[in-house]
């Protein structure tokens, strides 16, 4: 008789071994595994890059023998069905004997959701599904929104006050939330394939965009600046993020509005330029999400301004949103808002979160989840109509 406690037990060292790849398995998604035997882990193994062994193969190959009579495989992920670069999990599995599987989330791929499932049960498998179903998913936010829309998820980050403010009315802003919740906001850097701000956040911050990590390590993703003039470029006093190490990794993304001086000058330094067509200054949010898939660059977290976060959500192209929240209120109609460009006149006009899940990081708290758009988006068309 199986026990639940117990498959949810070794199921979250299998979450734990999954998160071992954290940010480094891209497009693929992140899955753990490992085999039990009487009641005792054997063998580990998690998927560690694009093109190497699947979780499943590397917990099998660990074990460096075969499984005993009674072993179960325990697996983030349902196992894949079809053949790839390293063959087909659900084969390995077979031929290893194992005989039970307690999986966490099917396959998000319609094409083979399930199929794992069949094949492993046609071939006599006792297979255990939706063990801390929810737990595994969120595991994978890109993954499953790369392989259900085939397109990149664009998330933004915001730190707001308990009245929804990002600064003080003289700008100061640093820091609202506390060392807690930034330290949560470098690991999901490491997640994200790109990180994004708009060129006012350049020019006053001068943002590193790296992910400054707790064993030292500093990450450097896709750093996209947006700048639809090149503002950013018009002196010498060029932002960290033109000269550094890493400047390479820097993507400015404008439009055909910007000087090409300006462009070539960039590219001189080394930093990227991606000119997007556009009628107005403004970059088109749906031109630059096609050019990432283009690039294969999965996702996107949006880290502000306000003012390119609040565009890119009434452009109704926000994917996901984290938003901190800190035990600090301002009370001040000229403190600076989070989010501002949209007019509802009811609630059920708002923007609204699913998939909902909160975690809390010292004093503060993090809210984050899918974001779901109102039938009509009403827009306050004052706003924005300059930039």
């Amino acid at each position: 008789m199986t026990d639940p406690k117990q498959d949810e037990f070794f199921m979250r060292r299998a979450i734990d071994l999954a998160r071992q790849a954290w940010g480094q398995t891209h497009p693929n998604p992140l899955v753990g595994a490992l085999i039990v035997e009487d009641g005792q882990v054997v063998s580990e193994g998690f998927h560690a890059k694009d093109g190497g062994p699947h979780a499943e193969r590397s917990a099998l190959t660990n074990l460096g023998r075969s499984p005993k009579p009674g072993a179960t495989l325990y697996v983030t992920l349902e196992p894949c069905s079809t053949q790839g670069r390293t063959g087909a999990c659900c084969d390995a599995i077979q031929v290893s004997g194992v005989k039970r599987v307690v999986v966490g989330a099917t396959d998000p791929n319609p094409v083979h959701s399930g199929k794992g499932f069949d094949r492993l049960r046609a071939a006599r498998v006792e297979v255990v599904t939706g063990v801390l179903e929810r737990e595994c998913t969120d595991l994978n936010l890109i993954f499953n929104h790369w392989i259900a829309r085939s397109t990149c998820l664009f998330a933004a980050k915001m730190a707001v006050t308990l009245d929804g403010k990002i600064a003080c009315r003289t700008g100061e802003s640093k820091w609202i939330t506390g060392e807690a919740a930034r330290a949560d906001v470098h690991h999901w850097r490491r997640y994200f394939p790109g990180i994004a701000v708009g060129t006012m956040t350049v020019m006053k911050d001068n943002p590193r965009l790296t992910a400054r990590l707790a064993d030292g390590e500093e990450w450097c993703p896709h750093r996209f600046v947006f700048d639809g003039l090149l503002r950013s470029v018009a002196d010498h006093n060029f932002p960290e993020v033109y000269t550094d190490k890493y400047r390479e990794r820097t993507i400015v993304v404008t439009t055909s509005h910007a000087g090409l001086g300006y462009v070539r000058k960039l590219r001189d330094l080394g930093v990227q330029v991606w000119v997007i067509n556009s009628p107005t200054q403004r970059v088109d949010f749906r031109d630059f999400r096609l050019r990432c898939v283009q690039e294969k660059i999965t996702g996107v977290y949006f880290e502000g301004g306000a003012q390119l976060v609040s565009e890119i959500m009434r452009a109704r192209e926000l994917d996901y949103l984290f938003s901190y929240r800190a035990p600090v209120l301002l009370a001040d109609d000229k403190a600076k808002a989070g989010f501002s460009g949209l007019r509802p006149e009811r609630l059920d006009q708002a923007v609204k979160l699913a998939d909902v899940r909160h975690e809390v990081f010292g004093d503060d708290t993090l809210m984050r989840g899918r974001v779901v758009y109102p039938e009509k988006l009403l827009l306050d068309e004052t706003v924005f109509s300059l930039r």
